[in-house]
């Protein structure tokens, strides 16, 4: 892997210097903040009562009941915007490779991963549990039901595909009314589990849309066509819902928005997620040593960053230094650790091809 090459698994693009500058430093910096995100997402969960997690803090002081609003929003969007991303690179990858190539090359990277996670986690808490890695047994899933139309389909034209306003409503309203009626059946944070596969109901339309939007735009390379006003106002009203949902707090306004969360979410999904890929190509489109180090490990990051949470956790567990330092300590911690640990495994030989 050449030294500019973005992670595969999330930009799946061999793409030469030139044109990943002009189109995948500002995804990359947005994978980096997302891999952040979820690292911080976890690390939140022990501090919230009554979330089901591996590590529970043994100090009821450290619980902040406040901290369940950054959950919510951040599980609103955060993996569907990954499942965009990653969807937006999948076209020219099959265009390149052709259908075995790019099976072959999406075992490797996502498969063996989950297998390395899965022996782990289960080898540390005595059941099969795939964990984390449920994002790239999904990815997998997808990756495959489009190469098997791709194959189908042959060479078939596919029209221009532009991201306006309309087409963002269009699938929010797709995705909202999809959701609210598979809700009905498996509310939120409901898994379903077989054998090492798992997956949440609740939010699995949610991926599906966003990674089938992603990958019709990849075929028009749409992203790099979204008009100044159609994402600053993509970015506005995903950021208005994020307050929205941070301002929940009882009453008439909170009674509403959890009636009708399926809805609320989706719409907040879409906008914000589109918004932010403006937002980023836009403003974000720079490459410089740190946050290309933080690139070439961010997939890793997302891997390994479970079990060395768990332990950091642990670790720390009679430290006190108040309820968010202590949030804010563990999601440093696990952040550092996570990309450092990653940089070592991808210095011994082969390691690379998978992380």
């Amino acid at each position: 892997m050449v030294a500019l090459k973005p992670p595969s698994v999330f930009c799946f693009s061999d793409m030469n210097e030139s044109t990943l500058t002009k189109r995948c430093y500002y995804l990359d910096n947005l994978k980096v903040l997302l891999t952040f995100l979820v690292i911080a997402h976890h690390a939140a969960m022990p501090f919230v009562e009554g979330e089901n997690w591996a590590y529970q803090t043994s100090n009821t002081a450290e619980y902040m009941p406040f901290m369940w609003h950054f959950l919510s929003t951040n599980a609103s969007f955060f993996m569907g915007l990954f499942f965009l991303i990653s969807g937006y690179f999948v076209p020219k990858s099959f265009d390149r490779q052709g259908f075995w190539s790019f099976i072959g090359k999406k075992v490797l990277r996502l498969i063996v991963p989950v297998v390395a996670v899965t022996a782990l986690l289960t080898a540390l808490g005595g059941q099969l549990e795939a964990g984390h890695t449920w994002f790239l047994e999904s990815l997998f899933l997808f990756c495959l039901c489009y190469a098997l139309i791709r194959l189908a389909a042959k060479n078939k034209t596919v029209k221009e595909f532009d991201i306006s306003i309309v087409t963002l409503l269009l699938t929010a309203v797709l995705m909202s009314v999809g959701s609210y009626f598979i809700r009905t059946v498996s509310p939120q944070n409901n898994w379903i589990v077989w054998g090492a596969f798992k997956f949440e109901p609740a939010h699995y339309l949610q991926y599906i849309i966003m990674f089938a939007l992603g990958a019709l735009a990849g075929r028009s390379n749409s992203f790099e066509k979204i008009t100044q006003k159609n994402g600053l106002a993509a970015l506005i009203i995903g950021l208005a819902l994020c307050a929205g949902n941070y301002l929940r707090a009882g009453g008439a306004w909170d009674g509403f928005v959890w009636h009708w969360f399926g809805i609320y979410e989706s719409f907040l999904c879409v906008f914000l997620c589109i918004g932010l890929v403006w937002l980023f190509g836009k403003f974000c489109n720079w490459n410089n040593g740190f946050w290309k180090w933080c690139s070439a490990q961010a997939f890793g990051a997302y891997v390994v960053h479970l079990p060395l949470l768990l332990i950091i956790e642990f670790a720390l567990d009679k430290v006190w230094v108040g309820a968010f330092g202590k949030f804010a300590l563990v999601t440093v911690w696990a952040i550092a650790v996570s990309f450092s640990l990653t940089w070592l495994l991808r210095l011994i030989p082969g390691v690379k091809r998978v992380l």
